[in-house]
């Protein structure tokens, strides 16, 4: 896994290559200006999400983070991130939506409490996933409904002060991989595997584990986060988003 927490800013002339996968790390607290900015290019349907949280601060980091994603997407597009259109597949997989259908661009999305994470590709899918580690959620009861059992063997044969780490290096690779494929909870977590032990590479184990490849990395400390994207010929890199 990536240890880095330093990711270079962008270059100027930004270009998402057909072997390369683009990650963004951006942070969802925002001063108003940026956030209105952020506001303005939502659609009808995003500002009506956003209107159903409860607390300002979720709400705030919704709009934020659909905002950075618009106006990412735009870049790689070469679109106004305002008219950007979507689709969403039947478990609710986002795509950018055309005038001849599918966009060749790709994406997908995670956020938890004021951190994001962005991954772009061009004709190929992908999945993301980010998560805080929280030692008091990587409980037992969890590990044994979702995990596969190579899974739950490998998380026992490791010492209390490594299990929090790996219960996330673990649920971040299986969400990622569950959200590459788009077809949700049709998947069950534990009809797979992922390996998970920290400091150790990361692999996927399915029955179509030939056409994927998994890569964990830490956005920022106390986050696990994962990717996987389709085939095995990509490099991935890393953008740091600045308002």
């Amino acid at each position: 896994m990536d240890n880095s927490y330093v990711w270079p800013r962008p270059p100027i002339n930004l270009e998402l290559a057909e072997n390369e996968i683009h990650v963004w790390r951006a942070s969802l607290d925002l001063n108003k200006e940026i956030l209105d900015r952020c506001a303005s290019v939502l659609s009808q349907d995003e500002k009506l999400r956003a209107s159903r949280f409860l607390f300002p601060g979720d709400r705030d980091h919704f709009v934020a983070a659909r905002g950075i994603l618009r106006e990412l997407l735009g870049k790689y597009a070469v679109s106004p991130p305002a008219l950007l259109q979507f689709q969403y597949g039947a478990h609710g997989k986002p795509a950018l939506l055309t005038e001849n259908g599918k966009s060749p661009i790709r994406f997908n999305l995670s956020h938890s409490r004021s951190l994001a994470v962005y991954g772009f590709a061009r004709h190929r899918e992908l999945g993301i996933d980010l998560e805080p580690i929280r030692p008091e959620f990587a409980g037992e009861a969890i590990a044994e409904r979702h995990f596969s059992p190579r899974e739950l063997e490998e998380w026992h044969t490791l010492t209390p002060g490594l299990r929090a780490e790996a219960f996330f290096l673990c649920w971040t690779r299986k969400e990622a991989y569950v959200k590459a494929r788009g077809e949700g909870l049709q998947i069950p977590l534990a009809s797979f595997s992922v390996t998970l032990t920290p400091g150790q590479p990361e692999e996927l184990q399915s029955v179509d584990s030939a056409r994927w490849h998994l890569h964990s990395f830490e956005p920022a400390p106390g986050y696990a986060a994962a990717i996987v994207g389709e085939e095995k010929d990509w490099r991935l890199l890393q953008w740091d988003w600045q308002p």
